[in-house]
């Protein structure tokens, strides 16, 4: 057991060769590295497996033994200041590890034939290794310093892959945007951490929390600079894990590849802020309003991610407010103490989120194949609908995704949400009620996803059809302003498919042709499974490869059966809860008396309530976007419906939906605050600036210039060496001094 321990350092460092050597041969044999691309793929699923491997092997020591192990090594040393790099090995890091491997493995996979297409294909898989490599490092620190260095590389690969194609104006402003907004949290971090090392003098967490308890237990300490530092720290775990109010950036990273979302924005990097206030739970814990600060962002997060998905009509933006919206209820839930529920409902939202990730991108990937290369189109679920007989299997996987993100038993997210939904009443009813209303507004917007992408007709393929702004169907089914821009009576499938004479028909083709800026040519997959999937590629939709159905139905097992860990029963002498088993060490470290077993009784009264709000969500969204009622061909019926149900409340009715479209379709007008306050604030500083040093300090700096100018030719054309001039100008002087002097004596005289 020490044996493993002892070389789990190497755990972080297993993907980094793929990213060197790819950057080597790059580097020393171009043409034959990019010959030999698609075998980069292989390596890095191998090198990030062993990872994966090493993992669980740790986790199962970690298990069977309930210890903490950290090795640490000396690297500065003098009277002052010690710096000590190493890493630390307890339920939270294991939890981790498997989470960053499993779900990498399964994007990896996916992408070998998602980013087929791509020039940038050897590009995409260094940096998704070396993301690996940073998020790996970053869960194994031992020490402030250490998680420092790699929250910087994992933001540093965030913009890289959010910017994978900084061709596109929009991606290359979204990864700007995510870089500074990071930028303001990893700031703040960075003078929390030196804030800490000052009170405390020590960098490393069992160091760090030992000493800091024993000063808040002698009243040693400056109350109010400790609460700064603590919501400095906070405030680094805020922007990462795109908590209210620097959520700003997660919608907009969205413009980097599907793979990369669902890595990167659904199960590990966003899940980075929460790794940060789990890690450094026992010390917030001890210091007074900032675990209540924890739980309010948290719950104002809940909320706002949210009612901003309601109106979203790209699929990858929906689904982005959804993980913002969940990230805040682990939030909330270490705000609330329950250390246990957050990393559940972590573990299961991750498995969850991944899976509908992939399954937008097989989405996405299929809708190209009749709308082309356009992010605006393929991604717009106003054009979607009807999919389900062209891609079954993604469906079912879409739809078990959905499911289990809405709580509905038995599927992973049940389990953990409705612990923390049953938490919440404890610690406070008014967030209680938030959190439930929320979890039925979760239940609403991930159907709706649901319902435009797979169910009724393909909406690409209605020619005719009424989309009026002033009618209330346009407002329920579409929630879409642009959604009669978009789809007009002009558009016609083969005009979207329409090509020039030297660009392929097929989007799959092994032809080279014109996308964008970039050529891209489609070659086989190096990971190949024999196709189980509708082979058709003609003028609709079509299942993806079985390179990118594998990862799905695995995920699909994960989200099945991940939430079995976490079951708190304890009937008959038989303990299901590995999941606390696992965290024994962290609780203890927490001196948290955990409640290890839940009666049958409470248990079935708590989720009725919980799945009676889930599935009345679930009814809202299919009364408002099932075919039968949202189909364009019904569009007088459902009006005359409306109109008899509502009556004269039908203009306020109007007004509230729009009111509620407004602000989800705005983005609550945070974004637009931002632009205008800050990015508009910064902007007019700067010209009143440039004003200034152009205006005020160059025109001081000129006028002096010019002034020494005709000085010195004053000077000069005086001081030419001519002695009629020098007398001329000694006489002038002498006049001019007599006439002054006379002056002022005639006027004493009088």
């Amino acid at each position: 057991m020490e044996h493993t321990y002892q070389y789990a350092w190497i755990i972080p460092f297993v993907p980094l060769p793929v990213p060197v050597l790819i950057g080597m041969g790059l580097l020393l044999f171009p043409r034959a590295t990019k010959k030999l691309r698609r075998m980069w793929a292989f390596q890095s699923v191998l090198l990030l497996s062993i990872a994966m491997i090493l993992s669980i092997d740790m986790s199962i020591q970690q298990i069977n033994s309930n210890s903490i192990h950290q090795y640490v090594w000396s690297w500065i040393i003098n009277n002052d200041f010690s710096l000590e790099f190493g890493y630390l090995i307890d339920p939270l890091t294991s939890i981790m590890s498997i989470l960053i491997t499993t779900v990498g493995i399964m994007v990896l996979i996916y992408s070998d034939n998602y980013m087929s297409h791509d020039q940038g294909y050897l590009r995409f898989f260094a940096y998704m290794s070396f993301f690996s490599t940073s998020m790996l490092g970053l869960v194994t620190s031992s020490n402030l310093i250490q998680i420092y260095i790699f929250w910087e590389l994992v933001g540093m690969c965030s913009y890289l892959l959010i910017g994978f194609w900084f061709t596109r104006p929009v991606a290359a402003n979204a990864c700007q945007k995510a870089f500074v907004t990071n930028r303001v949290g990893d700031f703040g971090l960075l003078l929390g951490i030196l804030g800490f090392y000052w009170i405390t003098g020590s960098f490393e967490f069992r160091d760090l929390f030992e000493i800091f308890n024993n000063l808040i237990y002698n009243n040693e300490v400056n109350v109010l600079f400790v609460i700064l530092c603590a919501v400095l720290l906070f405030a680094g775990a805020v922007a990462k894990s795109a908590q209210f109010p620097l959520h700003v950036w997660l919608p907009d990273a969205m413009e980097g590849p599907t793979p990369i979302s669902a890595l990167i924005h659904a199960a590990t990097m966003v899940a980075a802020g929460i790794f940060l206030v789990a890690r450094l739970l026992p010390l917030f814990i001890v210091i007074p309003y900032i675990m209540n600060l924890i739980s309010l962002i948290g719950i104002i997060t809940v909320f706002l991610g949210a009612t901003l998905a309601l109106a979203q009509k790209d699929i990858k933006r929906g689904l982005a407010y959804s993980t913002m919206s969940q990230l805040g209820y682990m939030m909330l839930a270490l705000g609330m103490g329950s250390y246990r529920t957050a990393l559940f409902h972590l573990i299961t939202h991750a498995y969850s989120k991944a899976l509908l990730f992939l399954g937008s991108g097989s989405v996405i990937h299929s809708m190209e194949t009749v709308v082309g290369y356009s992010p605006d189109k393929s991604q717009n679920m106003v054009l979607m609908g009807g999919l389900t007989k062209y891609v079954p299997i993604t469906k079912t996987a879409f739809l078990l995704g959905t499911l289990s993100l809405c709580g509905i038993p038995p599927l992973a997210c049940f389990w953990s949400k409705d612990e923390i939904l049953n938490d919440s009443w404890l610690y406070s009813p008014i967030f209680a009620i938030i959190a439930w209303f929320t979890a039925g507004l979760t239940a609403f917007y991930m159907f709706r996803i649901y319902l435009l992408t797979f169910e009724g007709h393909l909406n690409v393929h209605f020619q005719n059809y009424s989309g009026k702004k002033s009618t209330l169907f346009y407002s329920i089914s579409l929630w879409g302003k642009g959604g009669s821009k978009t789809i007009n009576k002009s558009v016609r499938l083969l005009t979207l498919l329409r090509m020039n004479s030297n660009e392929s028909t097929s989007f799959f083709s092994k032809n080279t042709y014109q996308i964008d800026e970039n050529g891209r040519k489609i070659t086989r997959p190096f990971l190949t499974i024999n196709h189980f999937g509708n082979k058709n590629t003609y003028l609709y939709p079509y299942e993806s490869d079985n390179t990118m159905l594998f990862p799905l139905l695995v995920l699909v097992l994960f989200t099945l059966f991940v939430g079995s860990i976490g079951i708190s029963f304890n009937q008959e002498g038989m303990d299901l809860d590995i999941l606390s088993k696992w965290l024994t060490p962290s609780i203890n470290l927490l001196h948290q008396n955990f409640k290890n077993s839940l009666d049958w009784y409470e248990f079935v009264k708590d989720v009725i309530f919980s799945v009676s709000i889930a599935y009345f969500g679930i009814f809202v969204a299919l009364f408002l976007y099932k075919p039968v009622y949202s189909s364009l061909k019904n569009v007088d019926l459902i009006n005359s419906f409306f109109k008899f149900k509502i009556g004269s409340n039908r203009i306020l009715w109007d007004k509230i939906i729009n009111v509620i479209y407004d602000w989800s379709y705005n983005r609550g007008y945070i974004d637009a605050f931002y632009t205008t306050s800050l990015t508009g604030g910064i902007r007019g500083f700067a010209e009143l600036t440039n004003f200034f040093d152009r205006r005020v300090i160059d025109g001081i700096t000129n006028g002096v210039g010019v002034m020494s100018f005709f000085v010195g030719e004053g000077i000069k054309y005086v001081g030419g060496g001519r002695i009629s001039s020098y007398l001329f100008l000694y006489l002038s002087y002498v006049s001019i001094f007599l006439l002054i002097y006379y002056f002022f004596y005639i006027t004493f005289l009088f």
